[in-house]
């Protein structure tokens, strides 16, 4: 037997193999369900997109979906149970930017953040805004950071707690401004955004769908977008990049993955049907409604986007010292 024949073989096992795998995740039993684990709490911004896509990702993959919400340790109570899944593309998992966070801010994580999953999609980014209690004597970044230096320490910077992403949006604008900035983490964006609302604390990041009702009722002030772009969430708002920090941009971001290993049909075949759903104006609608700039990103844009994440928040957690252990 020559090698050429053994190439050729080998090569016709490959497509066989390639053409056999998403056969084999499509003829599954239709009332097999695809189990979308959501590692946050219900309600949460991740949850309602996974909501808002799941019953036209049901359509598309042929198969029921079901979401279960494993909250815990910024995600990983949840993102273990992926990793741990079967490779068959019926247990997928929306995850947040705590993802790349946690090997930074955790002791020990039961998981490594990139080799451990395989990346389908980044579906969107978060923007993020900069929100002052009206008692604040400034109307904009300028403002602020003229503020900050002439009064160092009296201002303070809630957040969602140590290590979170409004803590290291925080820790970036502090960088980009030359400002020390006195942090108070909070236990979740809850109690964060009503003691903003209530004054007890001065500034801090959040979500442009959390801040705006406080921003239009003249309860919080707009100080500036984390983002390059504006959000048609709040249009009047200008960047932090617009309004004298030309290098900010910071976001949290919702992706979808498989446990590493997945098989590439299926990841392709996963990634052409979120493709699909994200292309249906009900779908957008409801993104648009949660703030979420969609960007649908490919398989392999995923993972190099995964590692400049990680070492964008390393960098950013060092600088902060930020621990939850």
């Amino acid at each position: 037997m020559t090698v050429c024949t053994l190439t050729r073989r080998g090569a016709l096992a490959l497509a066989s193999l390639a053409l056999t795998l998403p056969a084999a995740w499509a003829q599954a039993p239709s009332d097999k369900p695809i189990r979308l684990v959501v590692p946050l709490s219900a309600g949460s911004t991740v949850d309602a997109v996974a909501r808002a896509m799941s019953p036209q990702m049901a359509r598309a993959m042929g198969h029921p979906i079901v979401i279960e919400n494993l909250p815990g340790a910024g995600g990983m109570t949840g993102t273990v149970q992926v990793v741990n899944a079967p490779k068959d593309g019926l247990t997928l998992g929306m995850i947040s930017s705590n993802h790349v966070i946690n090997p930074s801010i955790y002791k020990k994580v039961p998981f490594d953040s990139l080799k451990d999953i395989t990346p389908i999609s980044v579906i969107g980014t978060v923007p993020l805004v900069l929100v002052a209690h009206p008692s604040v004597k400034a109307h904009n970044a300028r403002e602020l950071v003229a503020l900050m230096k002439a009064k160092p320490g009296t201002l303070n910077l809630g957040s969602a707690g140590n290590g979170s992403t409004l803590h290291l949006a925080g820790v970036m604008f502090g960088n980009e401004a030359g400002v020390e900035i006195r942090h108070i983490p909070y236990k979740g964006t809850g109690p964060l955004t009503s003691d903003l609302v209530g004054g007890q604390v001065d500034i801090g990041f959040i979500s442009v769908t959390a801040a705006a009702p406080h921003i239009r009722a003249g309860k919080l002030r707009a100080i500036g977008l984390s983002t390059k772009e504006r959000s048609p969430v709040l249009p009047e708002v200008p960047t932090l990049a617009e309004s004298g920090l030309p290098n900010y941009s910071f976001d949290a971001w919702i992706a979808l993955v498989g446990p590493a290993g997945l098989p590439a049909p299926i990841v392709q075949k996963a990634y052409a049907d979120v493709k699909t759903v994200l292309a249906q104006k009900d779908v957008q609608d409801a993104l648009a409604q949660q703030g979420i700039t969609v960007i649908n990103g490919t398989p392999e844009q995923a993972g190099p986007f995964f590692k400049a994440e990680l070492d964008k928040h390393a960098k950013l957690v060092r600088q902060s010292g930020a621990t939850a252990d």
